[in-house]
C-alpha cells in the first residue's frame, strides 16, 4: 500500500478547486465535511488523491446529464 500512496498524484486545495470551479476554501469545508478526503503534509497542508477527485466529478457529471 506504502507504494501505492508514493505513486499517486496528489493535488493542492487550488489545483482541486480549479478543477470544479470553486474557491479553495470551498473545497476545504468539503474536506472537513467528509466529501473529500483529504491526506496532510508534514507541515500541515491538505493534499487531495487525483483520483478520487476525478471519481467525483464523473459522478457530478453523470447526475447532471441524468
Amino acid at each position: 500500500m506504502a507504494s501505492n500512496l508514493q505513486n499517486e498524484l496528489l493535488l493542492t486545495p487550488a489545483e482541486v478547486a480549479a478543477i470544479f470551479r470553486v474557491d479553495p476554501k470551498t473545497v476545504t469545508r468539503w474536506a472537513k465535511a467528509g466529501k473529500l478526503t483529504s491526506i496532510r503534509t508534514l507541515g500541515g497542508h491538505r493534499r487531495y488523491r487525483e483520483a478520487e477527485v476525478q471519481a467525483i466529478l464523473a459522478d457530478t457529471e453523470t447526475k447532471r446529464s441524468a
